[in-house]
């Protein structure tokens, strides 16, 4: 069989050359040329339109930012839904309400192809490395025929179940955490430098204590040294807690520090850094509390 992956993104070229080291001829389509011509010098084959993607690739990795684009790539101009069929299986990778996962299985189980509900996490870094977490919900038979693509790109997989829309579920709790954490992280270390404290120290303190998350651990150093080159946009992640309160919503329960952490990164985002990495949540806590960010 062979793969295609949709969207060659920080994650999703990561995905492209994971699939390549692991011997897989691989068809790509991004809308930016910019990306497809890195996807292609890593050794690809690019494709015009999804649909004609879908006509070479057996397994389809759909690694786009939200549902929108999904629905673009599906039934947009040149998209799959007409070249789906027996044989075929997509893999939606991006987080997105399991309504919408729901719904985008239907769509795709419709035509005689299989649908796996495949969100990722870890960082471009991870993607690249084959090293990424991936969560998964689709039938036992469907998860067997596509498991040597699943494991070049992926050492840590979770089968959350056979129901398309929980392993949505569980990457929206997953990045829950992961957006609570990088707020918290981002409070203390203003809160240090407002109380005179060496930034730099405490986020080695931090790194060794019990303070410590891999959230802080991966966003930290780097802000504090002035890298917000993103890995991980802010606005992104501002759509991930969003979704999460909304499932939230749907159970019947607020997240009262869900919410909270949803509302800063969207102001972070509101003061000029939503394409900066998440990580600029620390500009905004500094601007916030009167602090300078390190030299």
């Amino acid at each position: 069989m062979n793969p295609g992956v949709i969207g060659a993104g920080v994650m999703g070229l990561g995905i492209v050359r994971s699939l390549l080291r692991g011997g897989f001829v691989t068809h790509v389509r991004d809308v930016d040329p910019a990306r497809e011509a890195l996807a292609h010098a890593s050794g690809a084959r690019i494709a015009g339109a999804p649909a004609e993607l879908g006509a070479h690739a057996d397994v389809i990795f759909i690694v786009v930012l939200d549902a929108a684009q999904i629905d673009d790539v599906l039934e947009g101009p040149g998209g799959l839904m007409p070249v789906l069929g027996p044989g075929k299986t997509v893999l939606v990778n991006s987080t997105i309400a399991p309504g919408d996962t729901e719904r985008f299985a239907a769509r795709v189980c419709s035509t005689g192809a299989s649908f796996v509900d495949a969100p990722i996490s870890g960082g471009p870094a991870r993607a690249e490395a084959g090293t990424m977490s991936m969560m998964l919900a689709a039938p036992d038979a469907v998860l067997a025929a596509v498991d040597p693509m699943l494991r070049a790109v992926s050492d840590k997989r979770f089968v959350i179940g056979t129901r398309a829309g929980d392993a949505a579920r569980a990457k929206l709790v997953n990045n829950l955490m992961a957006g609570i954490h990088l707020i918290a992280g981002a409070e203390a270390m203003a809160l240090a430098m407002r109380l005179g404290l060496d930034p730099r120290q405490m986020s080695e303190l931090i790194r060794v204590s019990s303070g410590q998350s891999w959230m802080f651990d991966d966003r930290m150093p780097r802000a504090l040294a002035g890298d917000f080159e993103p890995r991980a946009q802010a606005h992104v992640l501002t759509k991930d807690l969003t979704l999460a309160n909304a499932a939230a919503a749907d159970a019947g329960v607020e997240l009262p520090l869900g919410a909270v952490a949803r509302d800063l990164l969207r102001a972070t985002c509101d003061a000029g850094w939503r394409n900066e990495d998440d990580a600029a949540a620390l500009k905004y806590y500094a601007r916030r509390f009167g602090v300078h960010m390190p030299g």
